[in-house]
């Protein structure tokens, strides 16, 4: 015995409905800073989904520190910067390196606003001055500038 349903065809006021949800739900966007989960650790690579159609991978030395290896396991939700949704092969294009330099981008930002001291740490010699990494973005500090008392302190 066949049971009725409803085959009623969606309206046009439907459609524009599931529309506009489709750009509102969320989706990751290229070009931005994104939260995405640890799927998978390979050879060198980490494996991350960030709700895209296909995951990327993001070399582990991105997530390492100076003096310090990877500290990432499976389940770790981490923030990476997604270049490309998809690439040639189909992974999403994503990188550690570049999600830290927007955050420090955006640090430097509030102080620049607040008028406030940037500290930092010198790790190379150059003409004339340092080089100063400020949490991810690097610097050039003219020797003049950045020596005051003690401490080596880099300005804005």
């Amino acid at each position: 015995m066949a049971t009725a349903v409803n085959s009623a065809a969606p309206s046009r006021d439907d459609f524009a409905k599931m529309l506009e949800e489709s750009f509102t739900q969320g989706s990751p966007q290229e070009g931005n800073v994104v939260k995405g989960t640890v799927v998978a650790i390979e050879k060198d690579v980490a494996v991350i989904d960030v709700g895209a159609k296909t995951e990327g991978r993001v070399a582990l030395r991105e997530f390492a520190g100076p003096g310090r290896q990877a500290d990432i396991k499976v389940g770790d939700t981490v923030e990476v910067y997604l270049e490309r949704v998809e690439n040639a092969l189909g992974e999403a294009v994503l990188s550690r390196d570049k999600a830290r330099r927007e955050e420090s981008w955006g640090k430097l930002e509030k102080a620049f606003n607040a008028n406030e001291k940037v500290h930092g740490m010198i790790f190379n010699q150059v003409k004339g001055g340092f080089t100063v990494d400020l949490t991810g973005r690097w610097r050039s500090c003219r020797a003049a500038r950045s020596i005051s008392g003690r401490s080596a302190t880099s300005h804005r």
